[in-house]
């Protein structure tokens, strides 16, 4: 038989086999010998009182063997004479999609601007090393998309966005360990995502997709109210009767190209704000109400919100463990952004702090017109760029020192590899943005006594937490309200917020194009 167990344990219960199983054992009086195999379905942290625990969920299976799930790399029949479906962007979404589009039959032909995740490195080691952008190839764009060298967060606030289990158990498929089928807050790691990425891109091909490198798209092929190919910068086309459109929040020569065409997008307002970092070690403190952190709890994470003054300000992306990364797509502007490895064993927390804006706020560049959003967001990563003296380095002050006005005399060598220089921020963040942060900063404080702190360094701007377009489409189709064919998809199209958000949706539309529905 097999008994279900919800049980609240120490952390050296739960990290050892043979004590969990001498616990089971004791509380519901089973002979050990019965208890054939434990296995854990689900599993997360309590730290809200000084004993932390872990809050397990375990099948016992009690004189009765237990059989290991297995997730096999699916061989699909050869589609490459079957009809096309065009997914432009190899992130989350389009990855997802054209696994759909296997799924169901067809033949998906990825187009991505960027270069396959190997060759990605070089370019990365360019902006943090050379401070040296390449606009098709960088943190944001090529294989895998931002995600791909990103902590690989798993988990979505919404519950209501379709298989989220389906999403985890493919990349199990493709490389990732089971234990992401189990954590409340799963997480693969940049060290492990790209050869998870590369194990799909290896199953498309040998189904007979097709996937194109270095191939940026300037055009959309129409007859009338159809779409019917695409043309890349080469001259190069691709004919089919759909097409995903899944290049992520940064494409924006995507959201151009889109409003050149008369093809209707639409201002959405974002969140704006900074990156910080405190030493792992003083958040562990925090978060575990201990000096030196239990070597068998993970490095721990932190959630923040507060309204100040009606709106928003709140952590975003926190990265323990983790380092904060310059991800500017094009010459002239300065982004950060954060990841961990898998392992989460860096000596220091990076989260965004941002701030809700709406669409009043963008009003100062109304004259863009549908552009406002993004405008506004731009100004901010140009102006950094401007001054930190023309680099990657990022603009960053001592939080305390941010709060009081005061230009930090000396700044620690953060994990941001470009380098720091000391500024106002003051001076580069809108009113709003700065003003809001102060405050929220120091309310943080009731939340996490500690974390207000001139240890914490605060690095700026943190500007790409979603897209700042959104490309309107009908909700039962998922098809552009003006385009037959045509699918916005994923975060650029402002249907999604992170990886397992991003490939559920490429899912979606990969089924709403071949079958006129999806699966809700």
């Amino acid at each position: 038989m097999k008994l279900e167990l919800n049980v609240r344990v120490t952390p050296e219960i739960a990290s050892n086999p043979d004590h969990l199983l001498q616990f089971v054992s004791k509380q519901n009086k089973i002979p050990k010998s019965d208890i054939k195999h434990i296995e854990c379905t689900s599993r997360s942290i309590d730290a809200r009182q000084r004993n932390v625990v872990f809050q397990l969920r375990l099948d016992v299976y009690i004189k009765e063997e237990f059989i290991p799930l297995e997730y096999p790399i699916p061989h699909f029949p050869n589609v490459s004479l079957e009809e096309p479906v065009i997914i432009i962007g190899a992130g989350p979404a389009g990855l997802f999609a054209a696994l759909r589009v296997l799924e169901l039959g067809k033949k998906p032909i990825i187009l991505e601007r960027g270069k396959n995740v190997k060759d990605r490195v070089e370019d990365l080691r360019g902006i943090n090393v050379h401070h040296f952008v390449n606009e098709d190839s960088n943190y944001c764009f090529g294989e895998g998309g931002a995600g791909t060298y990103s902590d690989g967060k798993l988990y979505t606030r919404s519950k209501k966005r379709g298989n989220i289990r389906k999403v985890l158990e493919y990349l199990v498929t493709f490389g990732a360990t089971k234990q992401i089928l189990v954590d409340a807050h799963p997480h693969i790691g940049t060290n492990k995502l790209p050869r998870i990425i590369q194990n799909i891109r290896e199953c498309i091909l040998a189904a007979g997709g097709e996937i194109h490198f270095k191939t940026r798209i300037t055009d959309l092929i129409l007859s009338g109210n159809s779409i019917t190919g695409v043309k890349s910068t080469s001259g190069d086309q691709w004919m089919a009767k759909n097409v995903i459109i899944a290049t992520g929040h940064s494409g924006r020569e995507m959201f151009q190209l889109l409003y050149e065409k008369g093809i209707q997008i639409q201002t959405k307002p974002l969140a704006i704000g900074v990156r910080v970092e405190h030493p792992q070690s003083l958040i562990d403190s925090i978060q575990y109400h201990c000096d030196v952190k239990n070597p068998l709890l993970p490095a721990s994470e932190y959630s923040l919100v507060k309204q100040i003054n009606g709106r928003g300000v709140y952590s975003f992306c926190m990265c323990p463990g983790g380092v904060i990364a310059p991800c500017a797509t094009k010459p002239g502007e300065v982004v950060t952004n954060g990841w961990s490895s898998a392992e989460r064993s860096r000596p220091t927390a990076n989260s965004g702090i941002v701030v809700e804006l709406r669409f009043d706020d963008f009003k100062p560049f109304e004259s863009y017109g549908v552009f406002s959003a993004l405008q506004y967001q731009s100004s901010i990563e140009q102006k950094a760029f401007v001054m930190n003296g023309g680099t990657q380095k990022a603009p960053a002050q001592r939080m305390v020192d941010f709060t009081k006005n005061k230009i930090s005399d000396d700044l620690p060598k953060t994990s941001y590899t470009p380098g720091l220089v000391s500024v106002s921020l003051s001076e580069l963040l809108p009113p709003l943005i700065a003003d809001s942060l102060k405050k929220g900063f120091q309310e943080f404080e009731s939340s996490m006594k500690g974390y207000f702190t001139n240890e914490a360094i605060i690095h700026a701007p943190e500007t790409r937490t979603s897209s700042p377009i959104q490309v309107p489409r009908n909700p039962d189709t998922l098809e552009h309200i003006q385009i037959k064919g045509l699918f916005p998809c994923g975060e650029g199209a402002g249907y999604a917020g992170g990886i397992v958000s991003a490939a559920i949706d490429g899912m979606k539309c990969a089924e709403a194009a071949l079958t006129g529905s999806f699966t809700k």
